[in-house]
């Protein structure tokens, strides 16, 4: 039978401050919300998020999947209830947008608890329990009910297993359940919670499954949503690591959740990626180094201080050195940039040299324009290439030149003004203006 998942992301999320929906806001480069469907796509077959009105950016983000609103806000069961003519006749797990952590071995771990005529939910023994609702468990270890923390008793107070709000039973159960929720209650909303209670009432098993807080820990504010990214950051590094990238600093290094890495790839403090990179093996990349939507080819030297943009491609052992930025260019093997250059929306031939100061004017105020450069070139420093133009194999532009015309191949292209000498003329200016000077405070 079909698993299905209703995500619930109607909430305002007014503990953020922001004009952005609570769920699209974003760690490692993806929204809160991507990061629940990514986690629930391999387990489940139907995938449905709850919205509220007006929520049509959410609405995008869920795409492909199934939307419904709610119209009104009153509840967590009540928002389930709202996408009941989804739930199929299998499993249906409820699970919240601002959990974007949970992994798919626990959702797994859910489904597989959740024996027919049964509920479970996901628990977890977060350090400071706080003001979680504590779940109250039988001798046996199945779930009497959960109870508030400000209904709760001193001793209840001090149990440490704390419900995380997922809940996961059979499609007509969850049906029944929900419908009999009622809001009797200070805010008289529908709270998704008295589900464990009903089951618990008619007799039903309701297990608790655990899982590391970390996965389950809420967020509602910013400071908890860095707290998540640093979640997040260590599991990635972890991961990379393990897969055999060495990092001189972990904490300094920031991935995206796309970053792919591969093996013997040395990262060195204080770099960040951006969505759509790729590294090849036996790359360094080095200090303060800001990259991408870029692939970077095997052997290759990155940065220090570096920055590649989106559609920067480098194929295998391309030297990019300190304040060098790259951005729509491909750079061919060998290919050395090492000083202080700007490369845009260009081609690089195969062991080229970039001289310091260089410039691709790719830009005119409209439109951008290509450069194309051959294999094999010498590129003086300070040189300017305005676009569109064009370098044969084997070329040679000065230093200084600015080179609006095609190079052909072997050339050398000289495009600067000619050097005019004075002898002399330096004393007679210092002389000059020593006296300029000195008549200027006689006046005063």
């Amino acid at each position: 039978m079909q698993a299905t998942a209703i995500i619930l992301a109607a909430g305002l999320g007014t503990r953020m401050k922001s004009s952005l929906p609570k769920t699209l806001h974003r760690l490692a480069g993806r929204s809160m919300l991507g990061h629940l469907l990514a986690s629930c796509a391999p387990v489940f077959d139907r995938i449905v998020v709850v919205l509220g009105p007006d929520m049509e950016a959410v609405r995008l983000a869920a795409q492909p999947h199934v939307c419904v609103v709610q119209e009104e806000r009153l509840g967590t069961a009540h928002a389930a209830m709202q996408a009941m003519e989804h739930f199929g006749t299998g499993q249906v797990a409820v699970l919240y947008a601002d959990n974007p952590l949970i992994r798919t071995a626990t959702l797994r771990r859910l489904l597989e608890s959740c024996t027919p005529g049964s509920l479970s939910l996901l628990a977890f023994r977060p350090s400071d329990p706080a003001k979680y609702g504590r779940v109250i468990t039988n001798d046996g270890g199945l779930v009497e009910r959960i109870v508030e923390y400000a209904d709760a008793s001193a001793a209840e107070r001090g149990i440490d297993l704390c419900n995380a709000g997922v809940l996961c039973g059979g499609s007509a159960d969850m049906q029944g359940w929900l419908k009999a929720v009622r809001n009797d209650n200070a805010k008289a909303e529908y709270y998704l919670t008295d589900v464990v209670a009903l089951a618990h009432a008619a007799g039903r098993p309701v297990r608790a499954v655990e899982a590391p807080a970390d996965e389950l820990a809420g967020v509602n504010a910013r400071g908890e949503l860095a707290k998540a990214e640093a979640v997040l950051q260590g599991w990635m590094r972890d991961a990379a690591m393990e897969a055999g990238v060495t990092m001189v600093d972990p904490s300094s290094v920031f991935l995206c959740h796309d970053t792919r890495l591969a093996a013997d790839v040395t990262i060195e403090p204080n770099v960040f990626f951006g969505p759509g990179v790729t590294v090849a093996g036996n790359v360094t990349i080095r200090a303060f180094s800001h990259i991408e939507g870029a692939t970077i080819g095997s052997g290759s030297i990155i940065g220090p201080f570096a920055r590649l943009r989106p559609g920067a491609v480098l194929d295998q052992d391309v030297h990019v050195g300190n304040f060098v930025e790259i951005k729509a260019s491909h750079l061919s093997t060998g290919v050395k940039a090492n000083h202080l250059s700007y490369i845009g929306d260009a081609t690089v031939g195969s062991k080229t040299n970039i001289g310091a100061g260089t410039i691709t004017c790719n830009y005119d105020g409209t439109n951008k324009h290509r450069t194309t450069i051959g294999a094999n070139v010498f590129v003086g420093s300070d040189v300017a290439l305005v676009a569109p133009v064009s370098v044969g194999d084997g070329a040679i532009l000065a230093a200084g030149s600015v080179i609006t015309d095609d190079v052909a191949q072997d050339a050398l292209a000289l495009a600067r003004g000619r050097q005019v000498q004075k002898p002399g003329r330096a004393i007679e200016m210092r002389v000059a203006a020593k006296a300029a000077k000195a008549a200027k405070k006689e006046h005063i």
